[in-house]
């Protein structure tokens, strides 16, 4: 057999002619025409689109049951409230109903409404569903929540437990879920004590709490996060951030940080009114730290700064005053109380006008310190937290040069507090009414420097007041021209007072009030103390004994 010439072509192998094949699948056949629909898979898309119509057309009709239905059973599981649903949308697709214009009003106090929500979406969480647990969704879109002073005083009246009233009942009522992401988007809400023009109004707030069912890591203290933020009375901002455990017993517990910037204050007042306080202007910006749980009580604020306030203690009448001791009892409970903890690192006022008003006397007066600057520190209501500082600088009556300085430690039997008062050059006529008050007189000239000393410490105060007087004028025949005779006598003799006491050498007169003994009662508080105390010695240094000086006036001339 001969070898192959190399030369020699092989033959090329004929080009294979592609044949289309139809496979078959469930549907059908796909081919090189494309996909085939057999007999059955249309048979089965038709049942499947027919359903699909059914459910849509019948959720039209789903809604008003559902509706009547819902609002029946949210109504019998709340105590002393009712919700009405005008109208209510259900998704079979999404398994989610959302609910529309929802209004809640007490029912002591019907009018107006506690709550108007003009949407309320409730659903799957289906982040969690990919986790397999299966709890909801509550979405709230521009809720408007609203209270005034006879709801809540009906809510705090109420011997039923919060828990007790039926508002978990009425969450599974809307959706047989338990909620686990809770969020409020644009809300409102208001708060109104006396004073309608002044609510007390957090709006355009946002909040959202996750993992409120601690379906994640269970082992954390507080599992849930926690955010808010909105704006607080027209021009403040408020923002917490932090942690929660919800489901945690015999109450929820919280740890979290808080911002308060450019509060306006003049909003409280109404408030501040029953505890024998006025307020007006000033803002107020703070930051900290509160962590409220069954076990633990902490409220650690790093500073509170308040500006351009005016600011009065005001000595009223003794149902006021009733008030006021109400308020000390609960402070002087808090006192030393293991479980709370109560700590401010730095408390400043600046730019502020802080008085002491006496509305007891004929005429009432008002003591103050204009442009004063109040800064305290390390003020806290354990004892163990060693004592609170505090100095302050102003103007007293807005002339003479005024400065305080003390220490402050809370005692349940009382406070312990030394301090220290020094009044410089105060021009006297600008204290009238006190004159008038007191002494039925009144000055044109003279000036006026005050020292004084306090400490009270185990229910016992002890102190002095020390005035000195220069320059004293007490009558003005042009001023007083038109007042009676024996008005002018009277003040002529007072005006004596001041011959009988100078000092010729350095044209001064000085005068000094002892004092010590029990604080009397318990429940007074600190201003309350102070401020009566101080008045009985400082009248007492400046108007010793009136007919035993006026005796002696004649033997001196």
């Amino acid at each position: 057999m001969s070898a192959p010439s190399p030369n020699r072509e092989e033959p090329k192998e004929r080009p294979r002619r592609h044949v289309h094949r139809k496979h078959d699948t469930f549907l059908g056949k796909v081919g090189h025409a494309g996909f085939h629909f057999s007999k059955h898979a249309l048979q089965l898309l038709g049942i499947l689109l027919a359903l699909v119509l059914l459910v849509i057309v019948a959720s039209f009709f789903v809604d008003e049951p559902m509706r009547r239905a819902m609002e029946k059973n949210i109504n019998q599981r709340l105590t002393g409230y009712t919700a009405h649903i005008p109208d209510l949308d259900f998704n079979i697709f999404g398994f989610a109903v959302t609910l529309n214009n929802v209004t809640l009003s007490q029912d002591a106090n019907p009018t107006p409404p506690v709550a108007l929500i003009p949407r309320l979406k409730a659903s799957v969480q289906w982040s969690e569903l990919l986790k397999l647990k299966l709890v909801s969704d509550f979405k709230l879109d521009q809720p408007q929540i609203y209270l005034n002073l006879p709801q809540l005083r009906k809510e705090a009246s109420d011997k039923t437990p919060v828990n007790k009233r039926g508002w978990q009942e009425a969450a599974y009522a809307i959706y047989p879920l338990k909620i686990n992401l809770f969020q409020v988007n644009d809300g409102t809400f208001t708060y109104i004590d006396k004073d309608p023009e002044r609510p007390l109004k957090l709006s355009h707030v946002f909040f959202r709490a996750n993992n409120i069912r601690n379906i994640r890591s269970k082992e954390r203290g507080y599992p849930s996060p926690v955010h808010a933020e909105g704006i607080v009375f027209g021009t403040g901002r408020g923002e917490i951030d932090g942690h929660a455990n919800f489901l945690a017993q015999p109450h929820f517990g919280f740890n979290t940080l808080f911002s308060l910037e450019q509060v306006p204050l003049d909003y409280f007042r109404p408030m501040l009114q029953r505890a024998n306080m006025s307020i007006r202007n000033g803002f107020l910006s703070s930051h900290g730290r509160i962590e409220f749980a069954p076990t633990i009580k902490v409220a650690r604020v790093e500073d509170v700064t308040i500006d351009r306030v005016t600011f009065d203690y005001i000595h009223s009448s003794p149902r006021a005053t009733e008030s006021a001791k109400k308020i000390t009892r609960a402070v002087q409970k808090a006192s030393n109380k293991p479980s709370l903890l109560v700590r401010l690192d730095q408390f400043h006022v600046t730019n502020s006008n802080l008085g002491l008003v006496n509305r007891t006397k004929d005429p009432p007066f008002r003591l103050f310190v204009s442009d004063a600057d109040l800064a305290v520190t390390n003020l806290s209501n354990q004892f163990v937290e060693g004592p609170a500082r505090a100095t302050l600088t102003g103007r007293f009556m807005g002339s003479g040069r005024a400065r305080a300085s003390g220490s402050y430690r809370p005692e349940k039997v009382g406070p312990d507090l030394d301090l220290e008062v020094r009044v410089d050059g105060v021009q006297m006529a600008a204290m009238n009414d006190v004159w008038r008050a007191y002494g039925k007189f009144d000055v044109v000239g003279g000036i006026m420097t005050v020292y004084s000393q306090v400490r009270i410490k185990n229910g016992q105060i002890s102190g002095y007041v020390k005035p000195l007087f220069k320059d004293v004028n007490v009558y003005d025949p042009k001023q007083d021209a038109k007042k009676p005779f024996f008005k002018k006598l009277y003040e002529g003799l007072v005006e004596g007072l001041g011959d009988l006491f100078e000092n010729r050498r350095e044209d001064r007169v000085a005068t000094v009030a002892k004092f010590s003994g029990p604080v009397g009662d318990p429940n007074s508080s600190v201003w309350q103390i102070l401020g009566k105390t101080l008045e009985n010695a400082f009248i007492r240094a400046i108007l010793p004994g009136f007919e035993r000086e006026i005796e002696f006036v004649p033997k001196k001339r």
